[in-house]
């Protein structure tokens, strides 16, 4: 929106105090950043917000490992997977944490011929649940192990743990890294309290 806009159309109406100091900020900037919203950010309509995605990778524990970048949230979780996983496995690389031959849970949503080939590259065993909207037959030659995608539940609750912290909910930050560091702050503070130091 425009500084002609804002000063016509906005200004004119917002409340001015009676008590206390007038802002020395620019209005109009302030006014910009709000409807802007940030990096990252793009309206979902069954949320009907501006939303930003995030994916985590956990451990069988519920420790919270590694994610991927922001992505704005109009995209679905597929949306440049390929360049999610990197991300992921590339901070996983970064702490010494070695994937290879791990296995992913992943519900029947990340059902993908492109994920399963770049996890296939970077040799970790995808047990995704086969999605039935994909059109796919039974006879394929994925593996998938229902006793093993049992435990994916612990990535739901290291989400739900996740959601406790409000700044982590409602994002508040306008920059991607902010919130990305505030992030790894949690998983930080996750493992500390399960090490109860």
């Amino acid at each position: 929106m425009s500084k002609d806009k804002i000063e016509k159309w906005i200004l004119p109406h917002l409340s001015k105090g009676k008590r206390g100091f007038s802002t020395k900020f620019d209005l109009v900037k302030i006014i910009q950043t709000i409807i802007k919203g940030g990096e990252s950010i793009g309206y979902q309509s069954r949320k009907s917000a501006k939303t930003s995605n995030m994916i985590f990778l956990c451990d069988n524990r519920g420790q919270m490992l590694s994610m991927g970048n922001s992505r704005s949230g109009n995209h679905h979780d597929l949306y440049e997977i390929e360049d999610v996983m990197g991300e992921i496995i590339e901070i996983l690389s970064e702490a010494e944490i070695s994937h290879k031959g791990l296995f992913l849970n992943a519900d029947s949503g990340f059902d993908s011929e492109n994920l399963r080939q770049k996890l296939e590259m970077e040799k970790i065993v995808g047990n995704i649940k086969t999605n039935p909207r994909n059109g796919k037959t039974t006879d394929n030659d994925y593996y998938f192990d229902e006793k093993l995608y049992e435990s994916r539940f612990k990535i739901e609750q290291a989400n739900a743990w996740l959601y406790g912290f409000k700044a982590l909910l409602i994002r508040f930050e306008t920059l991607d890294i902010t919130w990305k560091n505030l992030h790894f702050l949690a998983f930080s503070l996750r493992l500390i309290k399960k090490l109860k130091v």
